[in-house]
C-alpha cells in the first residue's frame, strides 16, 4: 500500500512529483508550449458543479490558496456581485493554471439557458471540454444543449459524474441517459469507492488501483492501494469493457489483446485518446467536488486525453479579396496572424476584447485590421486574465487566448489579423430572444445615460436587442429569458448608475403565412421633383417550421436587364421587411420570397421606387396569403417530490402544457413537458407553493408553434 502521497502535478501514485523547481519555472512562462496547452471548458447543466469544479482545479493546481465556496459567494471564478448574490453563473470566465507541465487556459461556462451565448461563444473557441453531470439529476435539460453545441463545433469531451456523495447518486442512471440522450459513448476510466454518503474515492481503471482522498488536508493527498479483493471480479469486467472501447481505436492494443500479451496504461490512453479526438468517445470520472474528492485524475485525463492546439485540423479562413479564395491556417506562431474575437466586456467603461489567436504571432501595440468591420485598431495592451483579474504579457501565439485593451470596434464574432494578409474566419451562431420589456429612466436627465449604458451592454451580449418602441416611444428591451433581463437591469442600476422603471415580461412572437400567393405592384411617385418608379412582382410561400426565410431571385430574372445593384437592394429590402413584420410587429419566419420580375427601363426605373415597390408588395403579399402568429414553446423540466406530482400535472395541463414523459427515483419524480413560454412568467413562485418549496424547474427554447386563439384576438388576427 502507498501511503501519503500528496499530489503536485501529474500524479504518478508509484513514486512522488520530482523536482518542483521545474513547475515554479514553468509557471513564471508567460508564454506556454504549444503541445503542453489545453483550451478546455467546463460545460454543464445549471448547478451540476462547474463553478465548484473549477475551484478545486485552481487549489490543486496552486493558482489558488484557500477555496471558495459557490454558495458563500467568495468562488474565484464567480466575480460578480449578481453571481456571488445568486449563486449562479451568468459570463463565462476564463483563467489559466499549471498542472505538471500542462498549461491550462480554462473557461467556465454558465448552465443557466438564459445565458446560453456565454456557452456558445466558448465552445466556438475551445479545443476540449469536460462536460459534468450531476450523480442525482443526471443528464438535463440544459446538459443536452450544451453536449450538441459541442457536437456542432467538434469539440472532443471528456466527462465527470459529480455529486457522487448525494443521497440518490445512481451514475449507472447517468451512463444511460448519456447514451440514450446524447447519444455518446461513454466509457469507464473509473469506479467509485462506497455510495452517497460513504463515497470517498474511485478505482483507477487503468492503472488497477484504489485512490482515496484525504479530509484532512482538503484532498490534496491522495492515497494509493490495491483493488479490494471483493471487487477483483466487477474491476476485470469494467477494464475489459475499457481495453475493448479502446481497441477500436489502434490496431495494435488490438493485436496485442487478440494474442493475450500485456498492455501497458500508455498504450490504453494512446488509444482512447485517439477517440476523444475524433468526438466518438467520451471517458467518464467519477467526483465529489465539494468534498475534494476526484478532481486530481480529472486534471491528469484532461493533460493526457484532451488536445492541444496542435492535435486539431488547420482552421479554415476566407481570404478577404475579390474571389474570397479558403485558406487553412495551421497553428503555427510563424503563419500569418489571424484571431477570433469570441468576448466583448465592458470593463470600467472600456472594452476588453478577449481573443482566440488561430495563427502568428500578436504583439502589444500592433495595429490589426478588423475584417468584419472594415476597421484597423491598436492592441494597446495584452492581458491574460485570471477571472477579472489581469497579467499583463507582451506577446501571445498561436493555440492561445488572451485579452486586448484598446479596441472600439471589436464584436463577438469578428476576425482581427495581421494587415499583410486580410483573413475572416466564420463567426458563431446567436440564439433569438424570446421575451421582450418596456423600461423608461426614472429621471428625465438619465435618458442619455440610459441609451448610453444599453449601448455598451447590447455590444457585450448579441442576445440582447434594444429598440424604442414607434407608438409608445418606449425603450424596449429583449433578452432570453426573465432572469436575462433581470440581470441587464440590476446592471444598469448598480454598474451604470441608472434607475429604471420597467414593465412586465412579454413573448416575442413571430409572424408567418399560410399558404402561397402571388403579387405584382407598382410604386409611381413624384418624391422632391424626381419621378420615382418602380415594379416588382413575387411569391411568398410558407416553408416547414424551422426552416428559417429564403430570398430566391433566378438566374433568368437576375439577366433580365435591370443592373445588380438594383437586385441588392430588393434583397436588402425584404431582409429588413421580414426582421420588422408586416401586421403585429413582430420578425417574419419560415416563408420564402421569389422575385419573379423586375421591369427595368434605365430612363425611368429607380432604385428609391423599386424599393419601395419591394416593400408594399411584400406587405400586401404576406396579408393576402393570410397572417399566422407564431408563439414560443419551451421544453420543460421538473423535480419534485412524489407526492407533489399530481398537483404540478394538474397545473401544467390548465397552462397548455402537453407532458413528453415523467421518471421516477426514490423521492423524485422527474416531468418533462412542452409548455407556452406565456404561461410560464412566475411560475417558481408557483411552483413553490405547490411543493413547499421543494421543487426546481428548468426550461429552454424548443420550437415555434401555432399561438392560441386568444393570443390571435388580443391582435386582430
Amino acid at each position: 500500500m502507498l501511503n501519503g502521497f500528496n499530489i503536485v502535478g501529474h500524479h504518478q501514485l508509484c513514486k512522488k512529483f520530482t523536482d518542483i523547481s521545474n513547475l515554479s519555472d514553468l509557471c513564471a512562462m508567460s508564454q506556454p508550449v504549444l503541445k503542453s496547452l489545453r483550451n478546455i471548458g467546463i460545460i454543464s447543466h445549471i448547478d451540476a458543479g462547474k463553478t465548484t469544479v473549477s475551484e478545486r482545479i485552481l487549489f490543486y493546481t496552486g493558482e489558488i490558496h484557500r477555496l471558495g465556496e459557490v454558495h458563500d459567494g467568495q468562488a474565484t471564478m464567480d466575480w460578480m456581485v449578481q453571481e456571488q448574490q445568486r449563486g449562479i453563473t451568468i459570463t463565462a470566465t476564463n483563467t489559466s493554471c499549471r498542472w505538471g507541465e500542462t498549461w491550462i487556459n480554462l473557461i467556465d461556462t454558465p448552465g443557466h439557458i438564459d445565458f446560453t451565448i456565454e456557452v456558445e461563444r466558448s465552445l466556438r473557441v475551445l479545443d476540449g471540454a469536460v462536460a459534468i453531470f450531476s450523480a442525482v439529476e443526471g443528464v438535463q435539460p440544459q446538459s443536452e444543449s450544451v453536449w450538441h453545441q459541442a457536437d456542432r463545433y467538434r469539440v472532443p469531451r471528456i466527462s465527470l459524474i459529480n455529486k457522487m456523495d448525494r443521497v440518490g447518486a445512481n451514475y449507472r442512471r447517468v451512463l444511460a441517459q448519456m447514451t440514450e440522450r446524447l447519444e455518446a459513448k461513454p466509457v469507464l476510466l473509473q469506479l467509485p469507492v462506497g455510495e452517497e454518503s460513504s463515497f470517498c474515492g474511485v478505482i483507477d481503471l487503468l492503472e488497477e488501483r484504489q485512490l482515496t482522498f484525504r479530509d484532512e488536508d482538503l484532498g490534496s493527498t491522495v492515497e494509493a492501494s490495491a483493488v479490494p479483493a471483493e471487487r477483483a471480479e466487477e474491476v476485470a469486467n469494467a477494464r475489459e469493457a475499457l481495453l475493448e472501447a479502446a481497441a477500436d481505436w489502434d490496431d495494435d492494443l488490438l493485436a496485442a489483446l487478440l494474442d493475450s500479451k500485456p498492455v501497458t496504461p500508455g498504450q490504453i490512453r494512446n488509444a482512447l485518446r485517439k477517440g476523444v479526438l475524433a468526438c466518438q468517445l467520451s471517458p467518464v470520472l467519477f467526483a465529489s467536488a465539494l468534498r475534494n474528492k476526484g478532481i486530481q485524475p480529472l486534471l491528469d485525463a484532461i493533460s493526457s486525453l484532451l488536445p492541444s492546439p496542435l492535435d486539431l485540423p488547420p482552421v479554415k479562413a476566407e481570404q478577404v479579396n475579390g474571389n474570397m479564395e479558403p485558406v487553412e491556417l495551421a497553428c503555427d506562431p510563424k503563419g500569418p496572424l489571424c484571431g477570433l474575437a469570441f468576448k466583448v466586456l465592458s470593463d470600467e467603461g472600456r472594452k476588453l476584447t478577449y481573443l482566440r489567436i488561430y495563427s502568428g504571432t500578436l504583439e502589444a501595440g500592433t495595429t490589426l485590421l478588423n475584417t468584419s468591420q472594415g476597421v484597423q485598431e491598436r492592441a494597446a495592451r495584452l492581458f491574460r486574465m485570471h477571472a477579472h483579474k489581469r497579467e499583463r504579457i507582451d506577446a501571445a501565439s498561436a493555440g492561445d487566448i488572451v485579452a486586448i485593451t484598446g479596441l472600439k470596434a471589436a464584436l463577438t464574432g469578428d476576425t482581427l489579423c495581421g494587415l499583410g494578409k486580410p483573413l475572416r474566419l466564420s463567426g458563431l451562431s446567436i440564439p433569438e430572444p424570446v421575451v421582450s420589456l418596456a423600461i423608461e429612466p426614472k429621471k428625465v436627465q438619465d435618458r442619455d445615460k440610459l441609451i448610453l449604458s444599453l449601448d455598451k451592454l447590447q455590444w457585450e451580449d448579441p442576445t440582447f436587442r434594444v429598440r424604442e418602441d414607434e407608438d409608445t416611444g418606449q425603450t424596449v428591451l429583449t433578452g432570453m429569458g426573465e432572469l436575462h433581463l433581470e440581470v441587464v437591469l440590476r446592471r444598469l442600476s448598480d454598474e451604470f448608475g441608472v434607475e429604471v422603471n420597467a414593465g412586465q415580461p412579454q413573448v416575442v412572437y413571430r409572424e408567418s403565412i399560410l399558404r402561397q400567393t402571388s403579387h405584382r405592384e407598382t410604386f409611381e411617385r413624384e418624391i422632391e421633383g424626381k419621378l420615382q418608379r418602380g415594379e416588382v412582382a413575387m411569391t411568398l410561400a410558407p416553408r416547414e417550421r424551422g426552416a428559417g426565410n429564403r430570398i430566391l431571385i433566378p438566374s433568368e430574372v437576375r439577366e433580365s436587364g435591370a443592373p445588380a445593384e438594383i437586385f441588392a437592394v430588393i434583397e436588402e429590402t425584404i431582409t429588413q421587411a421580414l426582421a420588422l413584420g408586416v401586421q403585429v410587429g413582430y420578425p417574419m419566419v419560415d416563408l420564402s420570397v421569389r422575385i419573379d420580375d423586375v421591369p427595368y427601363a434605365s430612363a425611368v426605373s429607380t432604385a428609391l421606387g423599386i424599393r419601395a415597390a419591394t416593400q408594399r408588395g411584400l406587405t400586401l403579399a404576406a396579408r393576402t396569403a393570410g397572417l399566422l402568429l407564431l408563439e414560443p414553446v419551451m421544453a420543460l423540466e421538473i423535480i419534485v417530490p412524489n407526492d407533489c406530482s399530481g398537483k404540478v400535472l394538474g397545473s401544467l395541463q390548465q397552462k397548455g402544457g402537453r407532458v413528453e414523459g415523467m421518471e421516477s427515483s426514490q423521492s423524485l419524480d422527474t416531468i418533462r413537458a412542452n409548455i407556452p413560454l406565456s404561461a410560464m412568467f412566475g411560475y417558481m413562485t408557483e411552483l413553490r407553493s405547490a411543493t413547499q418549496g421543494r421543487g426546481l424547474f428548468t426550461m429552454e427554447f424548443s420550437h415555434y408553434d401555432k399561438a392560441p386563439q386568444k393570443v390571435l384576438e388580443k391582435f386582430g388576427l
